[in-house]
């Protein structure tokens, strides 16, 4: 037998339904054997900006875990589709497997259609999968693509808020690269000059800010193709290693030793090939 359930109108105003397993919560974790969990901090300086003849995107390279580096080469510009590209800022599972599943949905498209899609439906495709999760996907984007309506370029929380605007920045770097941007910023800019913007505003981001850093990578979408230029600018700060940091054998003392041998079967394999005919 089937089961209806009947949806009641939320009441307005505020609501405590969580605030007694709020309480729970803070009686469990403040008996001196747990810990509180604190947020993880994150570094980006993400930017791109439209052009006379297209759109380009620029991003930093560095993924920080808090205080830790946890890589110098993380690549923050992600392929949607052929015509659409992708810079992601916060948490770097939730962008790329974010970014992937739209990239996915748009093969499935192009190929029912045989066309490209268009910039504006990738990006709602992305406010609706956001909104669905209500913020819980820690996915800051800036979407940038041209099509046969021309070069757009957009932004996307992860709340699921969407705003169309001809140059942006996100992450933590991004008060510094909005100063270099609105500063110079123009319509109808050439291919050197953006790029050269877009490529400031990202170096302002990472001098600015200890989350964003290391090389600066850059997309450059038009009805030509997509340049995308990896790295575009390297590092000017090279880290040297002082000393060398391996110990002679006998410096840390053996206290116990155990070897356990294993008996292992070796098994024969064939393969046997399929008729394609």
């Amino acid at each position: 037998m089937a089961e209806f359930h009947v949806f009641e109108t939320p009441l307005s105003g505020f609501n405590f339904e969580n605030s007694a397993r709020n309480v729970v919560l803070d009686n469990a974790l403040g008996d001196g054997n747990s810990k509180t969990p604190k947020p993880v901090k994150t570094g980006t300086t993400i930017a791109g900006l439209v052009f006379k003849d297209g759109v380009v995107l620029g991003a930093d390279t560095r993924a920080t875990s808090s205080e830790v580096v946890a890589d110098k080469m993380c690549a923050k510009i992600h392929y949607i589709a052929p015509n659409i590209y992708c810079c992601g800022a916060g948490t770097a599972a939730d962008t790329f497997k974010t970014t992937e599943l739209l990239s996915s949905n748009l093969a499935i498209f192009s190929l029912n259609s045989e066309r490209n899609p268009r910039v504006t439906m990738a990006a709602h495709i992305l406010q609706d999968t956001l909104f669905r999760y209500r913020g819980m996907i820690g996915a800051h984007l800036i979407l940038g693509g041209v099509d046969f309506s021309g070069n757009h370029l957009y932004t996307v929380d992860p709340y699921g808020s969407i705003e169309k605007l001809p140059y942006l920045a996100m992450g933590s770097g991004n008060l510094a690269a909005m100063g270099i941007l609105e500063d110079r910023f123009k319509a109808n800019m050439e291919l050197d000059e953006a790029k050269a913007l877009v490529c400031d505003a990202i170096h302002s981001g990472i001098m600015s800010d200890l989350g964003s850093g290391h090389n600066i990578d850059l997309c450059v979408i038009s009805k030509q193709g997509v340049d995308y230029i990896r790295p575009y600018q390297e590092s000017e700060y090279k880290d040297t290693r002082m000393k060398k940091y391996k110990y002679k054998k006998g410096t840390t003392p053996v206290l116990t030793e155990n070897v356990v041998r294993l008996e292992l079967e070796l098994l024969q394999e064939t393969v046997q090939k399929m008729e394609t005919a």
